[in-house]
């Protein structure tokens, strides 16, 4: 890369007000994505002001002083590029990610999964960013956000958003900021027992298709609540108190106040009988569309702090999941994220102050990977502009611009959905053409990816 050897002249330090001072791209936040989105910038010949507000104040998170530190696991996930998680990171390579380079670089062995030296990792990025001679990286809190006339601005602060930070974004956006993520499991469609699974809605209401409904007898049911409850949860961090909301208790949680909580709850059974036997279940698990398609279902009301394991085991315990494929696991922890599709444009600019762009997980992605994905869009979103053209996302068919659909709302199944942060998955693309075996899903899927993501590349060079 251009300029990589030249050294950086002077690094700011200390408290800094407002981010925005003409004439540079600022970017508020130091993580994967901030460090992606300065990368990216710079690259393209535009000067970055990139604030991150270590060490003159403290994370409860992080240990040490680098930029883009890894702090739970040292997994960028699956390599495969047949799964979605490695289409992305060869589509990340393909457009020369910082992140990606660095995690080749510090690789360690972990199978079919790209894992690093944590330390190495971040130092890596952090050396490249302070050399780059257009990158100036400025050491304090941002505490306000620019005006129009400080020109372009790009919010990368993650989920742990400082209080002052986080509350002048959360006046800019639809209701409010959400503190944390209540996330239950997808499972593919194809991968649900139909002869058990039913359709309906409770009581009739919507579509007859909106929910497939999983019925359970009064055994299955207690067999059910004994596993959850001596199920292994995954412990908080220390910095995440065990506080939840009362809308958004893990499944767990509620199996705790009382054996029949979820019969009463998340999986009451009124409104609904059982077409096979014409009764109505002891409970029931209520599954709905994840996408417009029907391609994967969420499971109602099951947001969990259930290890992996435990989840894929006890949840497969359920009738019609016995060979359920999970495309996304549940967790609950603090974050901070926006409404994507109502706060923000298609552009990933903020509608109430389209100067100011967001990126990283408090966009609404979820994961590592996914975050450097959405710092390097929104860079070139921003570099667009700049350059006086619009910005054309990636195609839906690639892991790229399935990561834009999510955030702009495209694939929910309806304009009343709620929004929930994600990982990539298969459930955020298009559905595959006709006729497509199930055997063969996974690499057509790559190879539509590959050819579309070129394809985009080449329609780039000619703007």
């Amino acid at each position: 890369m251009a300029g990589m050897d030249a050294a950086l002249g002077d690094t700011a330090a200390g408290a800094v007000k407002t981010a925005g001072c003409g004439g540079e791209v600022e970017i508020i936040g130091g993580g994967l994505a901030g460090s992606e989105a300065a990368f990216q910038i710079a690259e393209r010949g535009i000067r970055v002001r990139l604030h991150e507000m270590r060490p003159s104040s403290a994370s409860p998170a992080h240990q040490s002083d680098d930029l883009a530190e890894l702090v739970c696991s040292n997994s960028l996930r699956s390599d495969d590029p047949q799964s979605a998680v490695g289409l992305l990171h060869e589509e990340l390579r393909r457009l020369g990610s910082l992140i990606l380079q660095a995690a080749d670089e510090t690789r360690v062995p972990a199978g079919g999964a790209l894992a690093v030296d944590r330390k190495l990792f971040a130092r890596f990025i952090t050396e490249r960013i302070e050399r780059h001679p257009n990158i100036r990286l400025v050491r304090g809190e941002v505490t306000s956000l620019p005006s129009e006339d400080g020109g372009v601005c790009i919010v990368s602060s993650g989920p742990l958003t400082s209080p002052a930070l986080a509350s002048e974004i959360a006046a800019l956006v639809p209701d409010r900021l959400s503190f944390y993520d209540a996330i239950a499991p997808i499972v593919a469609a194809d991968s649900i027992d139909r002869s058990i699974a039913f359709e309906a809605s409770r009581y009739g209401k919507g579509e007859g298709s909106d929910y497939l409904n999983l019925p359970l007898s009064r055994e299955e049911y207690g067999a059910f609540v004994d596993a959850l409850l001596a199920g292994e949860k995954v412990k908080p961090h220390d910095f995440e108190e065990p506080r939840y909301f009362e809308g958004c208790l893990p499944i767990e949680v509620m199996a705790e106040r009382g054996r029949e909580c979820l019969a009463f709850g998340p999986m009451k059974p009124v409104g609904l009988t059982d077409p096979r036997t014409g009764r109505r279940p002891y409970a029931v698990v209520q599954l709905r569309a994840e996408n417009r398609e029907k391609t994967a279902f969420n499971l109602v009301g099951f947001q969990t702090r259930l290890t992996w394991p435990e989840q894929r085991r006890i949840f497969r315990m359920l009738p019609g999941l016995a060979d359920a494929e999970f495309l996304r696991l549940g967790q609950i922890h603090r974050n901070t994220f926006v409404d994507a599709p109502k706060a923000l444009n298609a552009d990933m600019s903020l509608r109430a102050r389209p100067w100011i762009y967001l990126a990283g997980q408090i966009t609404g992605v979820e994961g590592y990977v996914e975050s450097t994905a959405s710092g390097l869009l929104t860079a070139l979103s921003a570099a667009s502009r700049l350059a006086g053209r619009a910005f054309i996302p990636p195609p839906p068919e690639t892991s790229l611009g399935a990561l834009c659909r999510h955030l702009t709302g495209d694939c929910l199944p309806a304009a009343d959905s709620i929004f929930q942060p994600s990982n990539v998955t298969f459930a955020l693309f298009p559905p595959l053409p006709e006729g497509v075996k199930k055997h063969e899903r996974k690499a057509r899927r790559t190879e539509l990816a590959r050819q579309a993501l070129t394809d985009w590349l080449e329609a780039q060079k000619e703007r």
